[in-house]
């Protein structure tokens, strides 16, 4: 363990840096993983899909200081005392940046907070975890925002990466780990890619800390009894003994799908248009569940 910055000696910050050159190394980072995976080029409109937390306020800001023509999109399912803090946050960044900022809210585009559609769920018996409903919606209401633009750009890390890569192995799903990865692209879809793959969670937290965002640092009050989180505490436990656990999870996936594609041309939903595996997309099952009978 470094106790002194690897170029200068000064006191570690993080990652065996000092501050001041662990902001260097890790937008040098950042930088290498978008040439090594060519997820973007000069000239591209990037929307970066921003909830207002640390990752993704990392990612809008570096993009921007990249120089990369940038706007925002954060989806507010309406989760009070959390994500209207993260709303908040995240429009004195675009703010102060100059960086424009689109809000799509659940309540302004399906009339229902999360809380209301869990409850409506619940009472119609289809109850449904509150990340699978918040998860398949908020990709909806980006993808309508990515109209017009050559990329989405998304927050997730190694640890979100390492995560779902054990999840869809779990779940013996094949068909969703070849979706993973930095890049990806569906017919009918704006590529989507993940400049902050190669960084560890804790990195981007030091960084954001660092630059003094005023993001919130706790996490979304449902994630607290997560399918995910199972995986990320066992992931973390584990790398606390073996400190390139997650790295090595994310270089063999690298290696046995990093170039595979799923199979076959994804149906259109028939309700909305959108890609689907079937003939009605999840976002179109769950907003059928929530009319009126």
């Amino acid at each position: 363990m470094h106790m002194r910055c690897r170029k200068c000696g000064k006191k570690v910050y993080e990652s065996g840096f000092c501050k001041e050159h662990f902001m260097e190394y890790l937008e040098k980072k950042v930088r290498y993983t978008i040439r090594k995976f060519s997820l973007l080029k000069k000239g591209d409109k990037v929307l970066v899909a921003a909830s207002g937390g640390k990752d993704s306020t990392v990612l809008l800001y570096m993009l921007h200081k990249f120089g990369y023509g940038v706007e925002a999109v954060m989806v507010e399912p309406g989760i009070a005392g959390y994500t209207d803090k993260n709303l908040s946050a995240l429009q004195s960044i675009c703010s102060k940046y100059g960086i424009p900022l689109k809000v799509a809210s659940f309540k302004g585009e399906y009339g229902y907070t999360l809380k209301e559609m869990l409850d409506v769920l619940k009472e119609r018996h289809t109850p449904m975890s509150a990340c699978a409903v918040c998860g398949v919606l908020r990709r909806q209401l980006i993808s309508r925002a990515a109209k017009g633009f050559d990329a989405v750009a998304t927050g997730h890390t190694m640890d979100d990466e390492a995560q779902a890569f054990l999840m869809n192995i779990s779940r013996n799903d094949s068909a969703q780990a070849l979706r993973g990865g930095p890049k990806s692209k569906g017919s009918g879809l704006a590529t989507r890619v993940k400049p902050l793959y190669l960084l560890k969670e804790r990195e981007t937290t030091a960084y954001s800390k660092a630059m003094g965002f005023p993001v919130n640092y706790s996490r979304c009050p449902y994630s607290v009894g997560a399918y995910r989180k199972s995986f990320r505490d066992f992931l973390d436990t584990l790398e606390k003994k073996h400190p390139n656990v997650k790295d090595n999870i994310i270089a063999f996936y690298l290696h046995e799908y990093g170039g595979k594609k799923p199979k076959g041309t994804p149906n259109r939903c028939k309700i909305c248009g959108e890609p689907s595996s079937g003939e009605i997309c999840k976002a179109c099952q769950i907003l059928e569940h929530l009319k009126a009978y």
